[in-house]
């Protein structure tokens, strides 16, 4: 038996020069990840509010959190984790 994480959705600061269309296409091209969802909350000077949700068929959460790392977004939650067992046959 295995369990995959499925969705993930996330509270993220992220700076507004970051295209939210780069940042979702980045995303996907993570193994496991197969859709990407943004929807901007809040706006500020220099920084957007977003609740990303990430799904796929076996998401790892520690990838995600890298690459935003990287693209310079900070994590303020995970708000809901969603896991699926996948019986072996």
């Amino acid at each position: 038996m295995k369990v995959s994480v499925v969705r993930v959705v996330f509270d993220v600061l992220k700076p507004r020069e970051l295209d939210s269309t780069d940042l979702a296409r980045s995303l996907c091209e993570l193994n496991g990840v197969s859709l990407v969802n943004i929807v901007v909350r809040e706006v500020d000077v220099r920084t957007e509010t977003i609740r990303l949700i990430v799904e796929g068929a076996d998401v790892d959460i520690d990838d995600v959190l890298d690459k935003l790392d990287e693209m310079g977004c900070a994590v303020r939650s995970i708000d809901s984790v969603t896991a699926k067992r996948q019986e072996e046959q």
